[in-house]
C-alpha cells in the first residue's frame, strides 16, 4: 500500500517540535503507516527537510499541480492508494480536483468544531471523515463521520517506562479556550504543586488570572518538545486537564500523550459525550462533569476530587492501556480500512 501524507501551508514546520495538533496527528500517521507495514511519501514542502534520509519527501501540494501538467502525471503513476491530509482539503475545489485525477482513497480527521465542509466532500468509503467523540460525530452527521481516537505524535518523543510523578502537569495553548486557571485553582485547594506547559496564546487571558497564574504553587515551564515534553508529563502524577464551557474539544491530543507515558488524568468537562470521555476509562483517568451554570470555584473543587481519584491508579497500567488505545500503527489501520 502506498500512502502520501500531505503537509499545508502553515506556521509549524511538520512535524513540530512541540505545539501543533494537526501536524502532530500527520506525522503520527505516517509513522503509524510505516509501523503498519505500507510505503509513505511525506507530500508538500513543509516537511523537515532532515526527514530526507530515512522518508521519502516530495515537495509537491495538490491544490498548486495544473491540469495535465508533468507534475500531476508524475503524482499519477505513482500509484497511490490513499492520501491523509488536513480536515479542509476534501472541500477545496483546486485540491478535489488532482485528487480526482488519482483515483485513490483520502482519509482526514476532523480537528475543528466549527469548519464547514462542501456537502459532497465525503461518501463515507473513498472519502472518509474521522471524528474523536460523539458530541464531534454528532455535529458532522451530515459526512457520515467515523468515530476514531486520534494519534498525536512529535519528533523524539518515545516514551520509557511509566513512573509515579510527583506534582501536576497542565498542558496545552495557554487561552480562555483552554481555562488552565481552573486547573491551578484546583491545584491550589489541594495543596499540590502544579506545572504549566505549553504556549501563551492570549497574554490577557494571563493577566486577568494573575492572581492565580502568580501564586507560589505554580511553575511555568514554556512550550515544550522532544524528550523534555515527555519527561514533564512523565514526570507527573496527573495530568489536569480543562477547557472552557463554551468551547468544543475536536480532538486533544494530550489525552494519548499523557497515557502512553503512563500519567492518569483528571478531566474537567462541562457536558457528557466529550473527547476526555471516549479517551479514558475507569483505569486511565477520573472525569468530572460540571454544571455549566455554576461558577469556576464550584468547578475547581469538583476538579481537585477528580484529581485526588487519578492518583490512585496505577501508571503502569495506564501506560499499557494507553500504548494500546494511541498505538500510531492501529490508529492508521483503522483509518486505512475502508467500511462495508
Amino acid at each position: 500500500m502506498l500512502v502520501g501524507v500531505c503537509d499545508f501551508p502553515g506556521s509549524y514546520a511538520f512535524p513540530p517540535a512541540g505545539y501543533g495538533g494537526i501536524e502532530r496527528w500527520l506525522w503520527a500517521v505516517a509513522v503509524g503507516a510505516r509501523a503498519a507495514g505500507a510505503d509513505v511519501h511525506l507530500l508538500g514542502p513543509g516537511w523537515l527537510t532532515d526527514l530526507e534520509t530515512d522518508w521519502v519527501r516530495k515537495p509537491v501540494r495538490l491544490e498548486d499541480i495544473t491540469a495535465g501538467s508533468l507534475a500531476e502525471r508524475e503524482l499519477r503513476g505513482a500509484g497511490y492508494d490513499l492520501l491523509v491530509v488536513g480536515h479542509e482539503y476534501p472541500s477545496l475545489p483546486a485540491w478535489t480536483r488532482t485528487w480526482n485525477e488519482l483515483d485513490c482513497d483520502v482519509a482526514t480527521f476532523q480537528h475543528s468544531p466549527v469548519f464547514q465542509h462542501a456537502p459532497t466532500a465525503f461518501d463515507g468509503k473513498r472519502s472518509r471523515l474521522y471524528c474523536y467523540s460523539p458530541e464531534m460525530i454528532e455535529r458532522y452527521a451530515d459526512h457520515q463521520p467515523i468515530p476514531e481516537l486520534a494519534v498525536h505524535l512529535g519528533l523524539n518523543e518515545e516514551e520509557p517506562p511509566a513512573v509515579a510523578g510527583t506534582d501536576l502537569v497542565w498542558l496545552g495553548r495557554i487561552d480562555e479556550e483552554k481555562a488552565p486557571h481552573i486547573a491551578v485553582r484546583a491545584a491550589q485547594i489541594l495543596g499540590r504543586r502544579i506545572r504549566i506547559v505549553g504556549p501563551v496564546f492570549d497574554e490577557g487571558y494571563v493577566r486577568r488570572h494573575d492572581r492565580l497564574f502568580s501564586a507560589d504553587h505554580v511553575k511555568w515551564v514554556g512550550e515544550l518538545g522532544g524528550p523534555a515534553k515527555t519527561a514533564a508529563i512523565r514526570d507527573a502524577s496527573v495530568f489536569v486537564y480543562t477547557y472552557a464551557r463554551t468551547y468544543v474539544e475536536a480532538g486533544a491530543a494530550v489525552f494519548g500523550e499523557s497515557l502512553r507515558a503512563g500519567t492518569p488524568m483528571a478531566a474537567l468537562t462541562w457536558r457528557t459525550g466529550t473527547c476526555a470521555e471516549a479517551a479514558l476509562c475507569d483505569q486511565t483517568g477520573a472525569i468530572t462533569v460540571a454544571n455549566p451554570d455554576e461558577d469556576d470555584e464550584t468547578a475547581a473543587r469538583q476538579l481537585a476530587q477528580a484529581i485526588e481519584r487519578a492518583e490512585s491508579l496505577d501508571h503502569r497500567q495506564v501506560q499499557e492501556i494507553g500504548q494500546r488505545r494511541f498505538d500510531p500503527a492501529r490508529h492508521f489501520r483503522a483509518m486505512a480500512a475502508r467500511s462495508a
